[in-house]
This record gives C-alpha cells, sequence and structure tokens, in this order.
C-alpha cells in the first residue's frame, strides 16, 4: 500500500499526492527512461575491453581500463554537481539535458578511428549517467514519498541494470556474428532516442518535494548548501559515511570486473557469447533482484541488507578464483554471487542516505553518496590495471574480495537504521 499525504494543488485540475499508486503512470514513464539510461552504458560491458585490446592493440592492462577510469571520475563529479545543479534548475531539464549530451556516444563507440576516442566518448557517457540516473532515481523518491523509498530505488535500479544486462547479452552475440563494431554499439541510438523523447513528456517533481517538506516530521529546514552537505555526508554523519564507504567499494567490484572479467575469461578460453552471458547475467542479476530486495529494504531495514550483501559479492569473487578450471562454471556462479549480494546493496543504501537526508538537503546528500559510490568506478579500474600488470589479473580478484569483506564489516558498525536530521 502507498502512503498518502494531502492534497495541494499542482494545476486546478491535479492534485498532488505522494505515493506509487497515485503517481503509477509517471512513475512507469520514468521506470522505462532509466531502463534507456542503463541500455546506453551496457553497450560497453562485453566488447570495449576487447576492443582496446584486439582493434587499437593496447598492451597495458591501464591503458584498456583507461575508458573505465573516465567514466567513473566523470560519473562522480556529475553525481556531485547534479545535487548542487537540483537548486538551480528543475529535475526535469537536468534529465533532458544529460540525454543530449549522450547523443554522440554510441556513434563515437562504433566508428572512433583512435582509442583517444574511446576515452572521450566515455567522458561524455560519465555526464549522461550522472545526469539521468541522479534525475530518475531523485525524481522517482519525491514521488512515492518516505514511506516507500526502498521499492522505489528498488525498481529504478532493477529497471537501469536489467537494461544494462541484457544490453552486454545481446552485444555479445552480435559481435559473435558481426564483430566487435559497429553494429553491437548502434543498438545505443535506440535507448538514446527512446530516453530522451519520453524525459521529454514526463512531468517534473517539484510539486511533490514542496508537499513532502510541508509534511515532514521534521518540520521545515534550509538547505545548508552543497560543500556542508558533501562533509557532512562523507565525514560527520556516521551512517552517511559508511553507506559511502559500502558504495564506493560496491561499484569497485563494478569497475573492475567490467575491466578485468573479459580478459580474464577470453584468455582460459572463452568466446564472445559466452563472455556475454557472463557479463549479462551480473547486471541482470542485480537489476531484477532489487524488485524483492527493495520490499525487504522498507520492512526489515537497511544495514541487514548492507552488510549481508557485502559479503555475499566477497564470495562470488573468491569463487571466480577456486573454479577457473572450468571458466564458465567460474564466470556464471561469480556473477550470480556478485548480481544477488550487489541487488541486496543498492536499495538499501540509497534508502539509507534518504532517510539520514532531510528533503531540503537529500539531492545534495545522495549527489554526494552517488560521488563516492561511483567513483569507485575508476579506483576499480586503476586497481586492476596496476596490480594486472603487477602482479597479473588472478591478483586483482584477490583484492576484490578482501576489500569487499571489510567494507561490509565496516558497514555494520558505522551504519544505523534510525533517521538522524
Amino acid at each position: 500500500m502507498s502512503t498518502t499525504f494531502s492534497v495541494r494543488p499542482a494545476s486546478p485540475h491535479r492534485p498532488v499526492r505522494l505515493g506509487l499508486r497515485e503517481n503509477w503512470l509517471q512513475f512507469t514513464l520514468l521506470v522505462v527512461v532509466n531502463a534507456c539510461v542503463g541500455g546506453l552504458v551496457g553497450l560497453e560491458r562485453t566488447t570495449v575491453p576487447l576492443i582496446g585490446a584486439e582493434t587499437f592493440h593496447l598492451t597495458s592492462d591501464l591503458a584498456v581500463f583507461s575508458f573505465i577510469i573516465a567514466f567513473g571520475v566523470t560519473k562522480a563529479l556529475t553525481n556531485l554537481a547534479a545535487g548542487a545543479l537540483t537548486a538551480r534548475f528543475r529535475r526535469k531539464q537536468l534529465l533532458v539535458a544529460g540525454w543530449l549530451v549522450g547523443i554522440p556516444v554510441p556513434f563515437a563507440l562504433a566508428w572512433a578511428p583512435a582509442w583517444e576516442w574511446i576515452v572521450a566518448a566515455n567522458v561524455l557517457l560519465g555526464i549522461n549517467q550522472g545526469l539521468t540516473w541522479s534525475m530518475t532515481v531523485n525524481m522517482k523518491i519525491d514521488l512515492v514519498g518516505p514511506a516507500r523509498r526502498g521499492l522505489a530505488t528498488g525498481l529504478n535500479e532493477a529497471a537501469g541494470y536489467a537494461s544494462l544486462g541484457a544490453t552486454a547479452l545481446l552485444t555479445g552475440y552480435l559481435a559473435t556474428a558481426y564483430g566487435l563494431r559497429p553494429a553491437p554499439e548502434l543498438i545505443g541510438v535506440v535507448f538514446v532516442v527512446t530516453g530522451l523523447a519520453l524525459s521529454l513528456v514526463v512531468r517534473d517533481t517539484a510539486a511533490h518535494v514542496a508537499l513532502e517538506l510541508a509534511q515532514h516530521p521534521a518540520g521545515k529546514e534550509q538547505s545548508p548548501g552543497p560543500w556542508p552537505t558533501f562533509v557532512r555526508t562523507s565525514r560527520r554523519n556516521r551512517s552517511l559515511r559508511g553507506a559511502s564507504q559500502a558504495g564506493l567499494i560496491n561499484n569497485l567490484n563494478d569497475g573492475l570486473t567490467w575491466g578485468v572479467f573479459p580478459l580474464l575469461f577470453t584468455q582460459h578460453g572463452l568466446g564472445l557469447a559466452a563472455i556475454g552471458l557472463i557479463k549479462g547475467l551480473y547486471p541482470l542479476l542485480r537489476g531484477f533482484g532489487q524488485i524483492p530486495t527493495g520490499h525487504l529494504v522498507d520492512r526489515i531495514g537497511r544495514k541487514p541488507l548492507i552488510a549481508t550483501g557485502m559479503l555475499v559479492q566477497s564470495a562470488g569473487f573468491v569463487l571466480a578464483l577456486a573454479l577457473l578450471d572450468r571458466p564458465l562454471l567460474a564466470g556464471i556462479a561469480s556473477a550470480v554471487l556478485l548480481g544477488l549480494g550487489t541487488a541486496t546493496v543498492y536499495p538499501a543504501l540509497i534508502a539509507s542516505v534518504s532517510d539520514q537526508a532531510h528533503p531540503a538537503w537529500r539531492a545534495n546528500a545522495l549527489g554526494t553518496y552517488r560521488f563516492w559510490r561511483d567513483l569507485g568506478y575508476a579506483a576499480g579500474a586503476v586497481v586492476a590495471g596496476i596490480l594486472a600488470d603487477a602482479l597479473g589479473l588472478n591478483a586483482t580478484i584477490v583484492a576484490a574480495a578482501a576489500l569487499t569483506a571489510v567494507s561490509g564489516i565496516a558497514a555494520a558498525r558505522l551504519i544505523t537504521d534510525r533517521t538522524a536530521h
């Protein structure tokens, strides 16, 4: 059941209410938009590391992973800026701007004449993802109100990551049939056109934020501004600090597997279709798994799911090495645990941050959390590149397992399940 707060007219004919049922049409449109957001980044999961190694003949793993570093740093900074930009621009305006920036991406990936073009395309992709994904999650949270934040986050992330996984799987098969480029990348044009068109149709959620502010039990509060919120989220608030470090390590895992798994399993004899299956299975489970875990987040609390999910991910890396003499089984088993572990963590982390932040500064708090979380992409690529060049790809898997287990323990100690303003 959705929680309904009271009526404040957005127009003479349409009252504003908070709740999933009351805003199902706008919520559904935003779900489809985020499916397009995830699909666009899914273009790269199977083929781009192999394009670097095989098409552009890069010999350093760190050089191959440079596109992930560019993506992660740009997306992290855009997430941080997006929170501050919501004070000056409406969420819908930022959503549309993100899609406009993303228009060149599939074309650059398909026909880039040099590796530097791939890296530049990932700068644009990072901006696109930072603006569009940030705004879809903020707008869904605005629509449903405080009682269904976990479910709203779960549905949002499910749409994005399920689409990402399906696209990674599809690009693997297209690459097998037609080559690494340009066919796999050009399906991104469909995502850009659809996402932009729906973003122009969806309504802004400013009136829903105003209504939640009016109904908030802590009363009205002035936003402290982007920098004080950054400091509060990153350091001063114990629970927000715990969520931020867990988010960073979670996406460090994603960035590491993004670059390492295609190279690792290619070395052990798997073809593009099998690698596409492994790279698609992880985000598919990560996506669809967030629908039930989003419900659980609202029922049993945030911290138990966060700590458990991190430990499950750590076990996924252990299986990847333990079963490596059977590479397809190793890849599938690892992808299953990584996907389910991430599905357990993701909605719980965003809901936890939303709990701790007053609506007046929630967008900045989420932007800060998402900054640290998505900086993990770049951190994962750097760690993977340095360790792989120095010690081999297996060493990166060991490091990821250890870091993830430590992060889960830290999250259990730092995060609280109470609202603290």
